[in-house]
């Protein structure tokens, strides 16, 4: 090429510059606030949308919600001036988009990795994280939260959260709005109509009204009517706010959330780029407070696979980009969920009285299996685990049998409900609990560690956990048949062991545990599952020449106090194992153990728990090697208790 076709080519690029995408100007917030006109707000959309395609298409994890507020979430930091305006987002599903400019872009396909990127949101990541949720239903709270203490301090800034319609069907979010309203707080709550259809129609005329009743002429009119209305004798001027407030609410659908204390704004699309911004910026330049502004969006929106997905690709693996099709791995084994669900179904088949309940998880607990088949025999009560718990009260209270089906972490929000409701009443509630141990991507937030700790210390409370998928199966019949009280179990996530399965349970006594394996030196207690690694740890022992005995205690209340002493009296170390936190399982060995002298004689005895950390997101096999309960750290375990401290190769084995 002659240098005169390089001057050639050198202006052309300067008569024709290579447009960089608007992306890629965008590293802050501030910068689309100062880089990105307006007008250009759509492409930005566009492109934002297809980068978060791109990056869960490599990481997997939460899709749908993401993509249906792409818009919403551009327009929110356009608009207000994060991070000193605090964005509340609820639970935390849709928050890929806010992470990817909100300075994590270059981060993002290290989501739900160990040492990579929480999934949810989350204050030590980042100061556009003010709050950490991955539960629903805490936005408007926290929120309001940050409103009041703004006022406090004397700071003018905004506070925003952003719930979905999901949400709402929590009670906490009415307790917060209840709260924000009678308090008058200048706080904006986005209500992310996307799945529930709470909605009016929304179109050009929804879109004038939100954008004239939010304006400042209309603002400033109804300013001036306040003050005119107040020379009125006071009982008129109630009667005409009323009427403003019933003739907009009449309009706009938004009557419910006026008789909060809240303005109603909306509906609008959330996908339409110039009704967000007007009507976001009118909200922001409002005196007065609280504001509701209903935004109603698309899940999976602006992707094919995912908008004709039945659940809208909530949450994904790996994935191909233009076919969509996901990247899962054969399974080896059923899921212990599904085995529950199949078990479920199977005692139902001759018992009419079993009912499902589930808090907004039918497909994560396999329910919705149970309900294909028996559609007028379950009960999907939304994001309110408390009333879920109440509500099988009260049906086991008239005679049914209901199973509420509630994972780990989220039978914490219910536990007043469980102690009052439940356990005070000896009410024979069955409650499944799924999720119980560690839960790798998902991280700290979700992991099931606490309810053996919780529960353990109910009065009247059975307790139980599956070793295996047939252990589970087990223990639901037992649950069944059980009808003397409440009785609960859990099992984790994941595949099974890959055990023949009958085709159906059978009824286990209650307070028995079982030994699984013979020795004499080493004792391995196991409750739940970590069985397995307490099976493998045996045979290394083994090959070491420590003779090692494993029991499955599979009930934690009543205690197998029988089997307890036994491996006491017989073995030189007792090592109980249990994927819970301390509190649990092993304090209750223990407590047993002291208060009929068993510690007296000498007995070696550890407890294995999760460590007293809220353990970070990683493989599930990573995550046990750190909470030290994989078969190689047991076996660790063993030996410094007896103080083996000469190597031995191939601990792995």
């Amino acid at each position: 090429m002659t240098d005169k076709d390089n001057n050639r080519e050198s202006n052309s690029e300067k008569a024709h510059p290579v447009e960089r995408p608007l992306l890629d100007q965008v590293t802050w917030p501030s910068d689309l606030r100062e880089k990105i006109d307006k007008s250009d707000l759509r492409q930005f959309a566009d492109e934002l949308r297809a980068e978060m395609v791109d990056i869960v298409s490599v990481t997997g994890g939460h899709f749908g919600s993401g993509l249906g507020v792409v818009e919403l979430t551009a327009a929110i930091h356009y608009v207000f001036n994060t991070p000193d305006d605090k964005l509340v987002w609820d639970v935390g599903h849709q928050c890929y988009p806010h992470k990817i400019i909100t300075g994590r872009r270059d981060r993002m396909r290290t989501l739900r990795q160990g040492g990579g990127l929480s999934g949810f949101t989350k204050r030590s990541e980042s100061e556009y994280d003010p709050f950490g949720a991955a539960h629903a239903a805490t936005s408007i709270s926290a929120a309001l939260g940050f409103a009041e203490a703004s006022k406090h301090q004397g700071r003018d800034n905004h506070s925003i959260a952003v719930i979905g319609d999901g949400s709402m069907s929590a009670g906490m979010a009415y307790e917060a709005m209840n709260n924000a309203g009678h308090l008058g707080s200048k706080m904006v709550v986005i209500l992310n109509d996307n799945d529930m259809s709470i909605a009016p129609p929304v179109g050009a005329m929804s879109a004038y009204l939100a954008r004239a009743s939010s304006s400042g002429v209309y603002q400033g009119f109804r300013s001036f009517s306040k003050q005119l209305g107040k020379r009125l004798p006071k009982a008129v001027y109630k009667q005409l706010a009323k009427a403003e407030e019933y003739g907009r609410g009449m309009v706009t659908g938004g009557t419910l959330f006026e008789e909060l204390g809240f303005y109603y704004v909306g509906p609008i699309d959330g996908h339409n780029m110039d009704h967000l911004v007007s009507v976001l910026e009118n909200v922001r330049d409002m005196e007065e407070g609280p504001v509701l502004v209903h935004v109603v969006t698309q899940k999976g929106k602006g992707y094919g696979p995912a908008e004709e997905a039945a659940d809208k690709y909530h949450g994904v693996a790996k994935f191909d980009v233009i076919s969509g099709k996901q990247h899962k791995p054969t399974p080896n084994a059923p899921a212990y969920q599904k085995v529950f669900a199949k078990s479920l179904i199977k005692e139902a088949e001759t018992d009419d009285k079993i009912i499902g309940i589930t808090a907004a998880m039918p497909s994560g607990t396999s329910l919705d299996m149970f309900g294909d088949v028996y559609p007028d025999r379950i009960y999907d009560v939304g994001i309110a685990e408390q009333h879920a718990v109440t509500f099988a009260a009260g049906l086991a209270a008239d005679g049914m049998k209901p199973f509420a089906a509630i994972y780990s972490t989220f039978l914490q929000r219910a536990y007043d409900s469980v102690v009052h409701d439940i356990a005070i009443q000896n009410l024979p509630v069955r409650i499944p609990m799924d999720r119980a141990g560690l839960v790798g991507s998902d991280g700290q937030t979700h992991a099931g560690a606490f309810d053996i700790a919780y529960l353990g210390c109910l009065p009247n409370m059975v307790l139980m956990a599956a070793g295996d998928e047939l252990d589970l199966m087990h223990m639901t019949t037992t649950a069944v048949a059980y009808d003397e009280g409440p009785i609960a179990f859990r099992y984790p996530r994941g595949e099974g062991v890959g055990l023949d399965l009958p085709e159906k349970g059978s009824i286990i006594e209650i307070g028995k545990g079982r030994i699984v394996r013979e020795g004499t030196k080493v004792a391995l207690l196991s409750y739940g599952g970590r069985l397995q690694e307490s099976l493998k740890a045996a045979e290394m022992l083994e090959a070491q020449g420590l003779s090692t005995t494993v029991a499955d205690a599979r009930f934690a209340k009543p205690l197998d106090t029988e089997l307890v002493e036994r491996l006491a009296r017989e073995h030189e170390v007792l090592i109980t194992v249990e994927e819970g936190s301390m509190c649990g399982f092993g304090a209750i060995v223990m407590h047993h153990l002291a208060s009929v002298g068993a510690l007296d004689v000498g007995l070696k005895i550890r407890t294995l728990t999760l460590p007293d950390i809220f353990q970070d997101q990683d493989s599930p096999a990573k995550m046990y090697d750190l909470a030290r309960l994989n078969a190689p750290q047991i076996v660790e375990t063993v030996r410094q208790t007896l103080n083996i401290t000469a190597d031995v190769v191939n601990i792995r084995g």
